[in-house]
């Protein structure tokens, strides 16, 4: 059997291995058994994703797989990866997931865990989960009926972590009537992205930010800044941002409607 993780967590097709819900629900069952380990009474794990299709199957079947070995959980619904890692140290979970292949079209999918620290796990870790996802391995091992997991919805997911970005600024007044095009790729950014930026102080205009499971990085995004860079031009903007799907890298474009390379950003 190949290696299941790859350096960016585990990446494949929706639907078939590794990302189908049979996968799924035996790492979410892997993960659990090697938290629970950890000190503490009860311990919970912090589900986010982007807007694929396929992130309502693989959530469902990793908070199975979880709850199955006398975890929690909390799902957080659509939010950049970024602020999945932020929230598993804030909230001082075991680990936290996020259901995400970045830039990758819809038909993909991936996932990625996170330690308590906000890091990515170590290899170690990931060996280790691996081999608890051998068959049969965990089948003495499940909690016992009362000690089954719960599964919660986190409402005020995307609040907590809008208010934590906009502590990063020593200086907020600055987007004071700036004006920003946004292009939210159809992802993981489409709700939080305008919020804080609005909440700056910032005059918006916001493309790709209606995302319908299927059209997520779908000619937008950092990877298709054409139309963001045309509209900078256009409404005379300080500036154009166009994030990828899930929201853990940007484009930028400057006033003139120029993408601004890397190393300058």
């Amino acid at each position: 059997m190949s290696r299941l993780f790859g350096t960016d967590g585990i990446r494949g097709v929706a639907n078939k291995p590794p990302m189908d819900s049979e996968t799924a629900l035996n790492l979410g069952r892997a993960l659990a058994y090697v938290i629970r380990k950890q000190k503490g009474v009860r311990h919970r794990i912090i589900i986010g994703k982007d807007t694929r299709i396929s992130g309502y199957m693989l959530e469902t079947a990793l908070e199975s797989g979880i709850s199955s070995m006398g975890v929690d959980t909390l799902m957080i619904g659509p939010l950049p990866t970024p602020g999945v890692a932020y929230l598993t140290k804030s909230m001082r979970a075991n680990a936290g997931i996020m259901i995400s292949a970045s830039h990758n079209s819809f038909e993909d999918n991936g996932i990625k865990i996170f330690g308590p620290d906000g890091f990515k796990l170590s290899d170690a870790a990931e060996d280790e989960i691996e081999e608890l996802m051998q068959p049969g391995k965990l089948d003495s091992l499940r909690a016992k009926p009362e000690l089954v997991g719960k599964a919660y919805r986190m409402e005020d997911a995307r609040g907590r972590y809008v208010v934590y970005l906009k502590s990063c600024l020593s200086n907020p007044s600055v987007f004071e009537g700036l004006k920003v095009v946004m292009d939210t790729a159809n992802g993981a950014a489409y709700k939080i992205a305008p919020l804080v930026f609005e909440e700056l102080g910032a005059d918006i205009t916001v493309i790709a930010n209606s995302p319908d499971g299927k059209n997520i990085n779908e000619n937008c995004g950092s990877l298709h800044p054409e139309k963001m860079c045309s509209l900078v031009k256009e409404n005379k903007a300080f500036c154009g941002v166009a994030y990828d799907g899930d929201a853990d890298r940007l484009i930028i474009s400057d006033e003139n409607g120029d993408v601004v390379n890397g190393d300058h950003i």
